[in-house]
């Protein structure tokens, strides 16, 4: 439910920015009413920014009171910004800052968050039967099926299968 909520007040929040913006971009420069107008756009982004600090905030806490042990993959987050298709989502849910608050309330509670490299083939092994499918590296593959044990995967829940059985392994190395 925290998910569905924060995800529609920061939609409401980024059209009031779009429509605040509108509204500064009319606005004759040097004027005072285009200053007041950049104060509301300034504070409106900074309801925004507000807004993803709390969600994260709350989201990386559960986590950890609920889990001994978190398994993430590293992700390049620089990296996987210059797909322009991704970035304003990569963006919006601040991964790099995310995972910061994972690792030092961690160390808080007590907890071991374990980070699988990145290099890890999480999507194209097989959880089941560990055949590595080199067909799978195409991202619009949602599903596939193993063609050594016939389990039929979906791509995400495969890969967050393999991350937490790598991770764990690592701990125990």
């Amino acid at each position: 439910m925290l998910k569905l909520v924060s995800r529609w007040k920061l939609k409401k929040s980024m059209r009031k920015l779009m429509r605040e913006q509108r509204k500064l971009s009319r606005k004759e420069k040097g004027s005072g009413n285009r200053n007041k107008q950049r104060v509301k756009v300034a504070l409106v982004h900074e309801k925004i920014t507000n807004q993803r600090k709390d969600f994260l905030q709350k989201q990386s806490t559960m986590l950890i009171r609920e889990n001994q042990t978190i398994c993430i993959e590293d992700l390049k987050v620089k990296n996987m910004m210059r797909n322009h298709k991704l970035a304003q989502h990569i963006g919006s849910v601040s991964w790099s800052k995310f995972f910061d608050m994972f690792t030092y309330k961690s160390v808080w509670y007590g907890n071991d968050v374990v980070k699988v490299p990145t290099m890890y083939p999480s999507s194209q092994t097989c959880s089941a039967c560990g055949y590595k499918n080199p067909l799978v590296k195409n991202l619009a593959i949602r599903s596939w099926m193993c063609p050594e044990c016939g389990t039929k995967h979906n791509r995400d829940t495969n890969a967050s299968i393999n991350i937490l059985n790598k991770g764990l392994q690592i701990q125990s190395a």
